[in-house]
């Protein structure tokens, strides 16, 4: 079994990640190494910022890592809120003023609100790099359904889906999600190198 460091702090993800890549791949949570250090993710897109990390965090440990960064771009708003999904409300902001946010925004233009989630998962071990992309295309609806999840999940409706991310189980929406996505052809790259 080949071990990876997760360049995660987020210890859900951590754990559906390691579904994702078990049995082949065992991931590594930075916590069991140490510090987790501070990284400033300041780049302009998805995968430049997952190599921020994977870099940040394969310098200290000298492990082969694996990052990712992902977000929400809608399409009548050129894309965004983009690398900014986190924080789209300013800083400090939680999800519930970010998705007041972008519901106001939204309200100046017609239904449907098409979107995609998007998360770039990326592989680095020093010398080899190798990036992904997995998308979940859907639309943003005008008020909050659903209990579970994070993030934009409450106003999120899959493309074919009649609930909200936040009305599914974490098992069905891993199934589907943008970051299972990315995580699974990862997988198949790194089993073919």
């Amino acid at each position: 079994m080949i071990e990876l460091v997760f360049a995660s702090g987020n210890k859900g993800k951590i754990a559906e990640v390691n579904k994702i890549m078990l049995p082949e791949f065992k991931v590594i949570s930075i916590y069991e190494l140490g510090e987790v250090p501070d990284i400033i993710e300041d780049g302009t897109t998805f995968e430049e910022n997952a190599f921020i990390k994977a870099e940040a965090i394969y310098n200290i440990y000298k492990k082969p890592t694996i990052a990712d960064d992902s977000g929400l771009a809608v399409d009548q708003l050129d894309g965004k809120p983009g690398v900014f999904s986190a924080r789209y409300a300013g800083e400090n902001c939680t999800y519930d003023d970010n998705n007041k946010k972008l519901i106001e925004e939204l309200s100046n233009y017609p239904e449907p609100h098409t979107a995609q989630f998007i998360c770039c998962a990326v592989y680095f071990d020093g010398r080899i790099k190798k990036s992904v992309t997995g998308i979940l295309k859907g639309e943003i609806i005008n008020e909050f359904r659903g209990q579970n999840g994070f993030g934009y999940d409450p106003i999120f409706q899959a493309a074919n889906e009649k609930r909200t991310l936040a009305e599914m189980r974490s098992d069905e929406k891993n199934k589907i999600s943008h970051r299972a996505k990315a995580f699974s052809k990862l997988k198949k790259i790194l089993l073919t190198k």
